[in-house]
C-alpha cells in the first residue's frame, strides 16, 4: 500500500496490546508506514479504539491456531519491524521470539515494548503508568508544594516515555541497517524512558538550582511560572520568566508596586509575587485575559482542554487538527517539506492475504528478501 510521508514502503506488524504500543506505531502510521495490525479473537484486553487506530489496517489471527501462526510468519518475514507490546518471555512462548523471526527475516527490527524491560528484578511483574514514573523520580516532582504528587494522566510515562521512545529506537534501527543489512532487537522500557525526561534536572539538582520539594522551584508552580484562575473558574498559564517579557505582563495587568517589594525572579518573593498575580487574574474572564494578551509576548495563554484546543486560532491557521471518522484529533508530527504526511485516514479491516499481496506488489518496499 503506497502512502506519503518519509517512512513511505516501510511495513509494520503490530501485535495488538495496551496503549503505548498502538501510540508508537499509530506514529510511524503517521509517518507513512504501513502498519498493520494483528488482532487477536474477541475479548482481548486492548487500546480504546479511535485515533491510536488511525493510519492503520487490520488482521485478526489467533497465534495459538498453526495455520493462523504460519500466516503471522508469512506477514513477519515480508516486514521491516515487529512491534511486540507483551511482557518478556510470551512471544517466545508463541514461536514468534526475537531469534525466531529473525532466524527468518535477518532484517527484522524487532521493538519490544514493556514497562520495566527485557531484563532486571521487575522485568516479570505487572505495572502501569504511575508505577514507572514513581519508580523513575518523575512522579514526585508533579504536584503542588506539601500536598501528594499527582499523577499526570498517562501523558510522560505510557506516551511519551513508551511509545514515543519505542518509536524512536525503531527509526535508529531502520537507520543502522541502511549500512549493516541486519535488523536488531530494540528494548524500549517505559521506566527508561521516564528516566530520560528527568535529565535536566538531574543537572539543575547537582547544581543546587533545583530542591526536593515539589511545587518550590522555578518552573514547577513555585514561582510565577504558573497557573492562575480566572473570574470564570478556569485557568491562564504565566511563563513571563525574562525580563522583557515580564514587563510586559506587569503594563498588561497594570501592576504598579513599591521599590522595596522583592524582584519577581527572587525565590523570597515568589509568594507575594504569586499573590498578586493571582489578584489581578480573578478580575477578569479566562477569555478576556486571552484576548488582552494576544499577539503579545507576554507569555500568557489560556489552559485549553483538549477538546477546546482545536478550535484555537493557532491551530487552525496550521491545520494543527484533523478530523478522522467523525472525531477531531491532533495532525501528524512533525512536518516535512519534501516528503509530507498525508491526513491518516481510519482503521481498515483486511485479509492477510491483502496484506501479502500488496506488499509483493508494492514497488517502494525498502525491505527487500531476507539476507
Amino acid at each position: 500500500m503506497n502512502r506519503g510521508g518519509p517512512l513511505a514502503g516501510i511495513r509494520v506488524v503490530e501485535l495488538i496490546g495496551l496503549a503505548p504500543g498502538p501510540f508508537g506505531a499509530m506514529l510511524l502510521a503517521d509517518l507513512g508506514a504501513d502498519v498493520v495490525r494483528i488482532d487477536r479473537p474477541q475479548g482481548a484486553i486492548t487500546a480504546p479504539s479511535g485515533p491510536l487506530d488511525r493510519g492503520k489496517r487490520k488482521v485478526e489471527l489467533d497465534v495459538k491456531d498453526a495455520d493462523d501462526l504460519q500466516t503471522l510468519l508469512a506477514l513477519v518475514r515480508s516486514a521491516d519491524v515487529l512491534i511486540d507490546p507483551y511482557r518478556p518471555g510470551v512471544t517466545e512462548r508463541l514461536g514468534l521470539g526475537p531469534e525466531a523471526l529473525l532466524s527468518a527475516n535477518p532484517r527484522l527490527v524487532y521493538a519490544r515494548i514493556t514497562g520495566w524491560g527485557q531484563d532486571g528484578p521487575l522485568a516479570p511483574r505487572a505495572g502501569h503508568d504511575i508505577n514507572y514514573l514513581a519508580l523513575a523520580g518523575a512522579l514526585s516532582m508533579v504536584g503542588r508544594a506539601e500536598s501528594p504528587p499527582v499523577p499526570p494522566a498517562a501523558l510522560l510515562g505510557d506516551m511519551a516515555g513508551g511509545g514515543l521512545l519505542m518509536a524512536f529506537g525503531i527509526l535508529a534501527a531502520l537507520v543502522e541497517r541502511q549500512a549493516s543489512g541486519r535488523g536488531q532487537v530494540v528494548d524500549a522500557a517505559i521506566v527508561d524512558g521516564v528516566s530520560l525526561l528527568t535529565s535536566l534536572f538531574h543537572g539543575l539538582h547537582h547544581d543546587g538550582t533545583w530542591g526536593d520539594e515539589r511545587g518550590s522551584n522555578l518552573l514547577d508552580g513555585g514561582s510565577i511560572y504558573d497557573t492562575f484562575e480566572t473570574s470564570d473558574g478556569k485557568y491562564v498559564a504565566v511563563g513571563a520568566l525574562e525580563p522583557q517579557f515580564f514587563a510586559i505582563l506587569e503594563a498588561i495587568l497594570e501592576i504598579e508596586v513599591d521599590d522595596d517589594f522583592p524582584a519577581y525572579i527572587d525565590p523570597r518573593g515568589w509568594p507575594r509575587w504569586r499573590a498578586l498575580l493571582a489578584d489581578k487574574f480573578k478580575e477578569r474572564t479566562r477569555a478576556e485575559w486571552a484576548a488582552a494578551f494576544e499577539d503579545t509576548d507576554a507569555c500568557v495563554t489560556p489552559v485549553l482542554t483538549p477538546w477546546e484546543a482545536p478550535t484555537h486560532r493557532h491551530h487552525r491557521a496550521r491545520e494543527s487538527f484533523v478530523e478522522v471518522d467523525g472525531l477531531a484529533q491532533p495532525a501528524p508530527a512533525p512536518r516535512f517539506d519534501r516528503t509530507p504526511c498525508g491526513t491518516p485516514h481510519g482503521l481498515e479491516p483486511v485479509a492477510a492475504t491483502q496484506v501479502l499481496a500488496s506488499w509483493a506488489d508494492d514497488p517502494m518496499a525498502h525491505n527487500g528478501p531476507a539476507a
